[in-house]
């Protein structure tokens, strides 16, 4: 059996990875705060598993919780392979250094970089012991290799996520394993509508991104899934613990 880990499945671009794996016959496990009542009627209509795990991410022991969960779920005896995707993502606080809430920062680093190395700490563990293969895809960012006026977080979480991303694949070079990250540009999200409604004080280039939106250069969730689906479907040609843009992919079609 196969099964997909998302994080953060229940919109964006989480939903649509889950929406195109579920395509693919892949048994979801969905790790988000709330459920996507069309991600689970989809499942059932492709008749493959589906498992909505509530879980605040943000929140250590639901964390914890959730992973002994998803070890009981996907890595028993009957499990050949596994995706972990690790989607979710916050981009508050957007604000310059100085003017930071404590625990804002804390639920940032939580979010979008603990929680992923636990998961990812927990799926290698399991896939090993067991010999079970699991391909690693970590969503990150082109902020990640920027600084950006406002996202010192973001860009912060973001450029961590892809330098463990690279020593994972250094250090399980030879398991079997497939790792990689995933830069998917701008899209047309909740996240985008939360960056456009600061500040100019707070992030210097919001009218850039209103402009964007405005002038309809904002790709769609499932076109950005769509190319990585496009992505991991060879995964002979991956090159492990690298960070792949969806702008260079597109510009190879």
């Amino acid at each position: 059996m196969q099964y997909a880990i998302v994080t953060g499945a229940s919109r964006g671009l989480g939903e649509a990875v889950a929406h195109q794996l579920i395509e693919k016959n892949v048994n979801i496990i969905a790790l988000s705060r709330s459920e996507n009542e069309d991600l689970k009627k989809k499942a059932e209509e492709r008749k493959v598993d589906y498992y909505h795990l509530s879980c605040d991410l943000s929140d250590p022991a639901q964390l914890e919780e959730g992973l002994d969960k998803i070890v009981d779920i996907a890595f028993g005896d009957d499990t050949h392979y596994v995706y972990v995707v690790n989607n979710a993502g916050v981009i508050e606080p957007i604000d310059t250094i100085g003017n930071f809430n404590p625990a804002d920062v804390q639920k940032h680093v939580q979010v979008n970089l603990t929680a992923p190395i636990l998961l990812i700490n927990r799926c290698i563990k399991e896939a090993n012991q067991k010999d079970i293969k699991t391909f690693v895809i970590n969503i990150t960012s082109g902020a990640a290799e920027r600084s950006v006026h406002g996202w010192s977080t973001y860009s912060s979480t973001k450029a961590a996520i892809n330098r463990f991303t690279e020593t994972l694949a250094l250090e399980q070079e030879g398991n079997g394993h497939k790792i990689l990250a995933y830069s998917p540009g701008v899209m047309d999200t909740d996240m985008q509508g939360e960056i456009r409604s600061a500040s100019e004080d707070e992030f210097a280039d919001v009218e850039k991104f209103k402009q964007m939106k405005e002038e309809g250069k904002l790709r769609s969730p499932d076109e950005v899934a769509a190319v990585l689906m496009d992505l991991i479907n060879q995964p002979d040609d991956i090159e492990n613990g690298k960070v792949y843009k969806l702008y260079d992919l597109v510009g190879k079609k």
